[in-house]
């Protein structure tokens, strides 16, 4: 059995920038092993599957070592691969998911994608989370994602985390952040060992926090984010009635094909 796969790197305007997510598109689901063990086999943050239905698609994403609710980088990445190769032309892209249906839309050269807003609260810091960043924030929130909240991106440069300290932390990863330093309203980075990614380059999904964090401290409900990861990306968001627009660039690193053996 072959299989096209694509490699899109997301978030950039330039090869071998921003976060590299696998897309398969299939014609119907293969069973939940063979999905993870493609995921596996790729070794990238996220594997995105999809088959068409009803009104638009099912997605799905896997890291090497789960399925996940909710990845943005791979949903921008599928809905490239759905205009730029496989002749979409419509205004918008819906994928049904386990977060809900999101959409997807072209905007000039950028992928804006719609996705709930998930807002932190502040929270009490757990000790493996300061041990295993190095150094103290000075603000904790929670929502799906610890959330760390550093005085200025230098500090967020310079954090070297503990991976196995926060591995065994109780939520999905955890999202560091500072106010930008130019060219951005803020930075971030973002590290989820326990879900197999000890840094994600470009976290669409950790927008869905930061964005509206972001938005009520600078008061403006439109923004320009930096992951400042070392392949680095850029993030444009948009906060408005419990939703988070996220939107993007994306670039076709490889079109190719996967062999697996017949059933």
């Amino acid at each position: 059995m072959q299989l096209r796969q694509f490699q899109v790197d997301a978030f950039t305007d330039r090869l071998f920038g921003g976060n590299p997510a696998a897309v398969v598109p299939l014609t119907e689901w293969l069973d939940d092993a063979t999905l993870q063990a493609v995921a596996m086999e790729n070794q990238l943050s996220e594997t995105a599957f999809f088959v068409a239905e009803g009104d638009g698609y099912r997605l799905r994403w896997f890291t090497p070592t789960r399925e996940v609710d909710l990845c943005g980088h791979a949903t921008l990445a599928s809905a490239h691969v759905l205009y730029a190769h496989l002749d979409r032309d419509d205004p918008e892209v819906r994928f049904h998911t386990r977060s809900g249906v999101l959409t997807v839309r072209p905007d000039g050269r950028e992928l804006w994608m719609d996705f709930p807003a998930a807002p932190a609260e502040t929270a009490t810091a757990p000790p493996a989370l300061v041990s295993g960043l190095g150094s103290a924030p000075s603000a904790v929130l929670a929502a799906d994602d610890w959330l760390a909240v550093f005085e200025d991106a230098d500090g967020v440069r310079a954090l070297a985390p503990d991976m196995a300290q926060l591995a065994t932390l109780d939520r999905r990863g955890v999202i560091v952040t500072a106010p930008g330093d130019g060219d951005s309203d803020f930075v971030s980075r973002f590290f989820a060992p326990r879900y197999g990614i000890p840094e994600d380059p470009v976290t669409g999904s950790a927008h869905c926090t930061l964005a509206p964090y972001w938005a009520e401290r600078l008061g403006r409900d439109t923004l320009r984010a930096r992951q400042i990861s070392a392949r680095g990306g850029e993030v444009a968001c948009r906060v408005a009635d419990g939703r988070v627009r996220i939107g993007g660039r994306a670039v076709t690193f490889l079109d190719g094909r996967i062999t697996l053996p017949d059933a």
